[in-house]
This record gives structure tokens, C-alpha cells and sequence, in this order.
């Protein structure tokens, strides 16, 4: 499953940060249309109002603030405030230097006000709270010592100071409402990405465990016709002059073996290449369960293994069908490796347990009486470990390894509710 990154459908109306996933080599991120058109709209007012100030200082009666003593100040104020304008363009890369730049010309500069203003709003909505409140208390005493050396023709000392202070707040407040709210929308962008890569594996985990599943019945089903396949083969090739008779009947097992093993494999191969939803149900072969297992000791008989059956359990058709199952593949395991191990021994499967005791299955083989006279047959070995974690699935228990008396046992225990 292919993760993509979504879209908006119009990202030229959100912020450069919003409209794309964040580039961490870059300082900022690019700007979208309305960047472009925030900046204008910026830069176009901060101009505007320097020319707006420049007037009113140059005027015989200024409004805004008392005149500067010197002529010269004038057009240096002038200056100033086109310099800060056009330096508005560069805010979003460097809102804290621009900052710090513009406060000592807050103490006496009325053309590069708005200048100040936006650069202040730059840094409250790119930067930590700590660096926004400090430039705040900074702009605040530069505000005091500016309504002092300038202060207002129609209003007191501490009126002019309120409005400024009004001004400082009011841009505060509207700059961390905006990084909040780019704040919750980036969180929420990467709340959803982590729950489509944490989707992506749970999807990843369950086809690891399916095919875990599938590996398993594969190992239980295959390992169990190959084994008689090849016995009954090595049979025939050390036994060239055995009766016609035997050797018909080898040449049927190992026919019906390799015909059941076929048809293993095919159903292992259709549940591989199943389509997903949507797709034909395709009717799959019925599972063992707790009562084919007599069927299967017949299977070993019929190659030469002697089998004892002993089946001690109460009301065995209540089994149920994942208990009768897994209890079916443990004695194919056991009977498996009682083949593969310990040729010519005697191997006991014993049966027992009813309602609520659980189902106990027992596969016992003595060493072997005689040694193999056939190469030995290969095997993965990793059957006893599926044994192991199919009944730790179940919630069951399993044991294996040689007893005091020698004999190597293969017990497991399965729940059974009452």
C-alpha cells in the first residue's frame, strides 16, 4: 500500500507552511499566491504610510507627532521607512533580526511604524512564545521612550502611551491566534499521517501473520504426505525384488499421497492467489478436525509404521472445531517425525479429555528398534516450533524431549469450555 501525501484543492489560498509538507533543509517554506499577495498588500501599506508620515512631518503642523528639531531628520525618517519596507519581503527568513533592527528605530521613527507593526506580527506567528514576548516587552519600553521624545499634539504622554500599548497587544493576540491555529492544523496533519503509516503496518503485521498461517499449513499438510512418499519410494529402491503384489500396492500409496499432496498444495495456491474483496468466493476444502484423525493412523499403518491408537474422549463430536483441529496437526507433526526419526518404532497416539477438562493429545515412540536403511528424509525443522506457537494461539500447553525411560514424547494440552 502506497502512502500519498493530500492535496488541497486550492493550496495557493493557504500559507507556504500549510500548503505543502515542511522542507527541513529549508528556512522557510516557499511562498504560495497568497504569500505573494499578503506581502504586496504589506509592503504596498508600509509604503503607503511612509509617504503618508513623511508628509505629515514636513507639514507646519504635524498630526501624528511633534516635529523632529532637525530638517535633516525628515527625509532620513523618510529613508528608514522605505528601507524597513522593502526589507519586509525577507520577514519570513528573518523575523527576529528584522526585529531587533526596528526596535531602536521605534524610539523616534514615525515612518517605519507599520513597518515595525508587521515585523512584530511576523515574529509573534514564526517564532516560540519566549522570543514573541520578549520582542513584546522590548517594543513596550521603546514605546514609552517614543511617546516622550515624540509625543502626540491632541493627546497626553499617557494617552499616546495606552494606544501604543492597545496596539502592541492587539497585534499580539491576533499573531498568536494564527500560530495556534497553524499549530492545531499541522498537528492534525500529523495525527493523520501517523495513523495512515500505523494503518499501513497493522495491514503489513496481519499479511506477515497470514502468511505465517499459510507457512504452517503448508509445513503440517506437505511435510506429512512427503514423508510417505518417500518412505514407500525408499522402500521400492531397496526392495527391487519385492512381490508384484507389494510393489502395486507402494506404487498406489505413493499415487494417493502425491495426488492428496497436489490437492494440498492447489487449495494453499488458491488461498495465495485469492482476489480481494469484491472478488468470486472460491469454495474452500473442508478442515480436519478431531474425527479424521483415525483416517490419518490408518495413513501411517498403510506405510509400515505401526500405530496404537487410544481414544479415551467423552462426547467427541463436541469438539470443537479449531480445538479438533489443532489436535489433528499435532498427531500429524508427531506422526511425521515418528517416521522421519524413528523407523520400525512403535509410536501410541492417546486421546482424552471431555467438557471443560480440556483435550489432552499424547504422541509416545520408543527409540528406534532398528536402524533407517533408507537416506533420511528432510525436513525444515521448524514443525515443532509451528506445533508450539499453533497451541500457544489456542491457549493451550506443549511438551516435548525424551522422558526418563527414553521414549521421546510430544504431549500438548487444549482448552475445551465446558
Amino acid at each position: 500500500m502506497s502512502s500519498a501525501v493530500a492535496v488541497p484543492d486550492h493550496p495557493w489560498l493557504l500559507p507556504g507552511v500549510l500548503a505543502r509538507p515542511a522542507d527541513p533543509t529549508r528556512r522557510s517554506a516557499r511562498r504560495t499566491m497568497r504569500d505573494w499577495l499578503v506581502d504586496v498588500l504589506c509592503f504596498v501599506l508600509a509604503l503607503g504610510w511612509t509617504v503618508v508620515a513623511t508628509v505629515d512631518a514636513a507639514s507646519p503642523e504635524p498630526q501624528f507627532a511633534t516635529r523632529l528639531p532637525y530638517g535633516w531628520m525628515i527625509p532620513a525618517d523618510a529613508a528608514l521607512g522605505v528601507l524597513f519596507a522593502v526589507l519586509l519581503w525577507f520577514r519570513r527568513r528573518w523575523p527576529v533580526a528584522l526585529a531587533v533592527a526596528s526596535l531602536p528605530l521605534t524610539v523616534f521613527s514615525m515612518a517605519s511604524a507599520v513597518s515595525s507593526l508587521i515585523i512584530y506580527f511576523t515574529v509573534v506567528v514564526h517564532r516560540r512564545t519566549a522570543v514573541a514576548m520578549v520582542v513584546t516587552v522590548a517594543g513596550l519600553l521603546t514605546n514609552l521612550a517614543f511617546s516622550h521624545l515624540r509625543p502626540d499634539p491632541n493627546l497626553s504622554y499617557w494617552a499616546t502611551t495606552a494606544w501604543g500599548v492597545v496596539f502592541s497587544l492587539t497585534v499580539l493576540a491576533w499573531g498568536m491566534f494564527v500560530r495556534a491555529r497553524r499549530q492545531l492544523i499541522v498537528s492534525l496533519r500529523e495525527r493523520a499521517d501517523r495513523a495512515e503509516a500505523e494503518q499501513q503496518l497493522r495491514v503489513a503485521q496481519a499479511r506477515q501473520v497470514e502468511r505465517t498461517r499459510i507457512a504452517r499449513e503448508m509445513h503440517d499438510v506437505l511435510a506429512h504426505r512427503i514423508s510417505l512418499l518417500s518412505l514407500h519410494a525408499g522402500a521400492l529402491e531397496f526392495r527391487p525384488d519385492a512381490p508384484p503384489e507389494e510393489v502395486a500396492r507402494a506404487a498406489g500409496v505413493i499415487r494417493g499421497s502425491a495426488h492428496a499432496a497436489l490437492q494440498d498444495l492447489r487449495a494453499v495456491i488458491g488461498v495465495l492467489r485469492a482476489e480481494p474483496a469484491g472478488a468470486a468466493a472460491v469454495p474452500e476444502r473442508p478442515q480436519p478436525t478431531l474425527a479424521d484423525v483415525p483416517a490419518l493412523v490408518d495413513e501411517s499403518r498403510a506405510a509400515g509404521v505401526r500405530v496404537e491408537l487410544r481414544d479415551r474422549v467423552d462426547t467427541p463430536d463436541a469438539v470443537p472445531a479449531t480445538v479438533g483441529r489443532s489436535a489433528y496437526r499435532i498427531v500429524q507433526e508427531g506422526l511425521t517425525n515418528a517416521r522421519k526419526h524413528a523407523p520400525g518404532a512403535l509410536v501410541t497416539v492417546e486421546l482424552a479429555g471431555g467438557r471443560g477438562d480440556g483435550l489432552t493429545v499424547e504422541i509416545r515412540n520408543r527409540r528406534p528398534v532398528r536402524e533407517a536403511t533408507d537416506p533420511e528424509i528432510p525436513g525444515t525443522g521448524t514443525g515443532l516450533v509451528g506445533i508450539a506457537e499453533r497451541v500457544h494461539l489456542a491457549g493451550g500447553r506443549l511438551t516435548h524431549g525424551r522422558d526418563s525411560s527414553g521414549d521421546f514424547r510430544l504431549a500438548a494440552w487444549l482448552p475445551w469450555p465446558a
